[in-house]
């Protein structure tokens, strides 16, 4: 970059009245029209200058202040997803202890997992499919290993916790409990 062009980028209004003042003294006396007209445009340029570094800050503010609510309301759209489901499980509370019938209590419970499920699935997050599938370390947590005689060793035998994924992305890994070969003897 020339040092006219690095001049030009770090000029300040301050710089400017001095680069004003100098062009003044070189020109003279002898071209008071010209030198009006050149302070006009340099005032014009000042004033253009000063708008623009005003406009900068005030677009990084509204960026800054978006930004800001993006991340305070993101988790807004699952939270109103999630309310019908505890909806749901509250009526199934309320009916089994009314009813005192525990068959009621349970299909509520159900109906209510299967709308969480929906939910996660609507929202990109998906089951881990773990058991009777090898051991990932990337897609389970182990807990223990149980000897197997019928699954080849490091098969996942049970799941404990499901995991799940979103997207490529582990939002938890499945908990597992992982077979391993019998004892020799």
């Amino acid at each position: 970059m020339s040092d006219e062009t690095a001049n030009q980028s770090n000029l300040s209004p301050d710089a400017l009245d001095q680069a004003a003042a100098s062009f003044a003294e070189s020109v003279g006396t002898g071209g008071v029209a010209q030198q009006t007209e050149l302070q006009a445009k340099i005032d014009d340029l000042q004033g253009r200058l000063m708008r623009s570094y005003a406009d900068l800050e005030n677009y990084r503010r509204r960026v800054q202040r978006d930004q800001d609510d993006a991340r305070k309301f993101e988790s807004l759209r699952l939270v109103r997803d999630l309310l019908p489901g505890l909806d749901g499980l509250n009526r199934a509370i309320s009916t089994g202890e009314q009813t005192g019938d525990k068959q009621v209590l349970l299909d509520g419970i159900r109906m209510v997992a299967q709308q969480f499920r929906d939910i996660l699935k609507l929202h990109s997050a998906e089951q881990i499919d773990s058991v009777g599938r090898p051991f990932d370390p990337n897609l389970h947590e182990a807990l223990t290993q149980i000897p197997s005689a019928d699954h080849e060793p490091m098969t996942v035998l049970q799941e404990v916790e499901v995991g799940y994924r979103m997207h490529d992305r582990v939002v938890r890994p499945a908990r597992v409990i992982v077979s391993c070969a019998p004892p020799q003897g």
